[in-house]
């Protein structure tokens, strides 16, 4: 597993597309059925656009019909944290890169078995490393 990466805003700006920093950074949603992985069948991993940490494997990747890509667990559940969410009138747990702090989605629990849950992440958040290729982004020295 990577070590934390911190960055500041800037660096994060300069380093991501307006709308990946606003959805990673900020906590944005992409519209549903928009994004590059909603109805993607490619096989290799998903990693975090922002530092590159591998977190969803595409043999846990289903379509759950929602428009967003849906998978059934992360590659380890170290990857990933939980966080509770109630904005917009809302009580949901939030899923952060543990690596970054990068926003990736929201879990809920109507997922398919065996986890019964349902991993929905944004596409915007993700960069897909396709089978074969190397599992982990080049990543940038740390400056912290």
């Amino acid at each position: 597993m990577a070590d934390k990466v911190d960055k500041t805003e800037e660096e994060w700006r300069e380093r991501l597309t307006p709308e990946q920093y606003w959805v990673t950074r900020h906590a944005g949603t992409e519209p549903a059925f928009s994004g590059t992985y909603w109805n993607s069948k490619e096989a290799g991993h998903y990693a975090c656009v922002c530092c590159g940490q591998n977190l969803f494997g595409s043999a846990e990747k289903y379509d759950s019909g929602s428009g967003w890509p849906s998978f059934w667990r992360p590659i380890d559940k170290e990857r990933v944290e939980m966080r509770s969410d109630t904005t917009h009138g809302m009580s949901r747990t939030e899923v952060v890169c543990s690596s970054c702090d990068a926003h990736l989605g929201h879990v809920f629990e109507d997922g398919p078995e065996p986890s019964g849950l349902r991993y929905c992440i944004n596409s915007t958040s993700l960069k897909l490393n396709e089978e074969g290729a190397n599992h982990e982004l080049e990543q940038e020295p740390s400056t912290s």
